[in-house]
């Protein structure tokens, strides 16, 4: 008889327990919260901020030591370029403190804007300046990636002239990163769900710009759930692109939900990824099935399945 969402819960709680040992060094925490979980997992998950608010409330920082404490080693954030200055150093040296590593965050993106393919004056100019911001926050919060969604179709110009000026722009771009070694990661977005008018949208595409920009600041942000959407046959498709992958993102399909709620075989993939040699982060960019703390030990007993590869 298959699990409900409650029995998984249960159920995850007891594999917890088998599978991750709680480190001495946090036993009085996981003496006051006995029932969450931890893992030393293989791979760098990154989970977002407001993911584990009801275990942690008391802010960004809290949320953070409740991360390391279940045994995730990065942290996502979208939002970072719109904080201050003073909460960005803040998480930083909170981070450094339980030694978790900086996923992306959002240096440029539009949703109704041709930004990257117009070839306009006023978008590029945008662009070099978002990029130029952004390397100060990556200084701030010791970030080595940053996503980049290149915003919409130009319907005014052909396809491939708005391929061109992407390119040429991503290489304007890539002489400012370069110094600092950040690194751009294109974001493919799926048209038949979420971004219909999104210009980059499959991995193969994002993959010929890659190879055309043609240098080591800018990257593929391969986002599984997107790519499920777009493509599928997600295993063949890593390897088809991995030399230019530089970052995953996860995300169970239909939902857009943690892993175990979909259609989606994270542990295989997982396990791909893993065997592979991959050291980066892998992104939680996902929202919760379930409400409150049911919902967030849901979330940690998802990867606490998956990653038992």
């Amino acid at each position: 008889m298959p699990l409900n969402r409650r029995d998984f819960v249960a159920a995850g709680l007891a594999a917890g327990a088998a599978l991750g040992a709680v480190s001495p060094a946090r036993a009085a925490s996981q003496d006051e919260s006995p029932d969450v979980p931890r893992r030393d997992f293989r791979l760098k998950y990154a989970p977002h901020f407001g993911m584990f608010r009801n275990h942690a409330p008391g802010g960004v920082l809290d949320e953070l030591k409740f991360m390391a404490d279940v045994g995730f080693r990065a942290l996502e954030d979208n939002g970072m370029m719109r904080r201050p200055v003073e909460e960005q150093e803040a998480i930083a040296r909170e981070m450094e403190r339980l030694g978790m590593e900086m996923g992306v965050f959002v240096t440029t993106a539009s949703f109704t804007d041709p930004i990257f393919t117009s070839g306009k004056d006023e978008h590029i100019e945008k662009v070099l300046a978002d990029v130029r911001d952004a390397l100060e926050v990556a200084r701030r919060v010791n970030a080595k990636w940053t996503t980049i969604a290149p915003g919409i179709f130009d319907h005014r110009l052909p396809l491939d002239y708005q391929t061109a000026n992407a390119i040429e722009l991503l290489r304007r771009c890539c002489d400012i990163c370069e110094p600092s070694g950040l690194i751009m990661v294109l974001e493919p977005l799926n048209h038949f769900r979420d971004h219909p008018e999104m210009f980059l949208w499959q991995i193969p595409q994002a993959y010929m710009i890659c190879r055309a920009v043609d240098h080591p600041s800018c990257k593929i942000l391969f986002d599984l759930y997107h790519q499920q959407i777009s493509e599928g046959n997600i295993i063949p498709n890593i390897d088809a692109a991995w030399p230019e992958v530089a970052y995953f993102q996860t995300g169970d399909n239909p939902g857009r939900k943690e892993p175990t709620t979909g259609e989606m075989n994270y542990t295989n993939i997982f396990k791909h990824i893993h065997a592979k040699g991959f050291d980066g982060v892998i992104g939680m960019e996902h929202g919760n099935s379930l409400p409150g703390k049911e919902g967030e030990l849901a979330v940690i007993n998802a990867y606490i399945q998956c990653d038992s590869f």
